[in-house]
Order: C-alpha cells, then sequence, then structure tokens
C-alpha cells in the first residue's frame, strides 16, 4: 500500500475534528486539556501529565504507552521526566485532532486504571 494510499484512507476513516466535537469529547477524559495551536488551529493537540513516584514507574507507562498506540499504528509526542510523562496527540496527517486521538487516550487511561501502571500516577 502507498503511503498515499494510506493517508488517503486515514484521513477518511479519521478527519479532522471540529473546534465543537473537540470540546464535547474532552469532557469524557479527565485531567486532558487542548495544547498550543495557533490562529489556524495547526499544531493543536490533546494532552495530559502523568505523575509517578519514580523513574521506573515513569518507564514503565512510557513503554506501556508505546506498545498500546503502537496496535492503533498512532504515535503521541512523550516527554518525560524522572517521576512524569507528558502525552500529547494530534493527528499530523489531517493536521488537528482527530477521532484516533481521543481513541489513543482512552487506551492510555485504561493504563492508568489497570494494575499494569502504579496506582499512585496522577
Amino acid at each position: 500500500m502507498s503511503e498515499l494510499h494510506i493517508k488517503s484512507r486515514l484521513a477518511g476513516v479519521f478527519p479532522a475534528l471540529t473546534a465543537t466535537q473537540i470540546i464535547a469529547k474532552l469532557v469524557h477524559l479527565q485531567n486532558w486539556r487542548l495544547s498550543g495551536g495557533d490562529e489556524g488551529g495547526a499544531n493543536l493537540a490533546i494532552e495530559r501529565k502523568f505523575e509517578f513516584a519514580n523513574y521506573f514507574e515513569t518507564i514503565a507507562f512510557v513503554n506501556a504507552v508505546a506498545f498500546v498506540v503502537h496496535q492503533l499504528d498512532h504515535h503521541p509526542e512523550l516527554t518525560f521526566t524522572y517521576n512524569s510523562c507528558v502525552v500529547r496527540l494530534n493527528t499530523h496527517d489531517v493536521k488537528g485532532i482527530s477521532q484516533l486521538d481521543f481513541d489513543c487516550a482512552t487506551q492510555i487511561e485504561a493504563l492508568i486504571k489497570s494494575d499494569a501502571i502504579a496506582k499512585d500516577a496522577v
């Protein structure tokens, strides 16, 4: 499958959401917020900061996120330090936020709620 075909399929299946759709979906994700974006909406993303007790828990979270989002073929920006990780999601191919970003955020939330990651994550 050509790269152009993949991008066309992605744009068709997961088009950029409108501002109203984004806000309506964001209210269902605790502690996630809109981030970035200029007047035209470029670089707009949803993001959340997760905090952990130590470096080991942070890296375990990063690795778990990598595994989950790879299954969805979507790869967020992850910025992490000793005891925290910021997850930033947007869909570059549609130059905005798509349903795929919310699907990834939901899967990441499920990680925190499961026993896979330490319970003291915030």
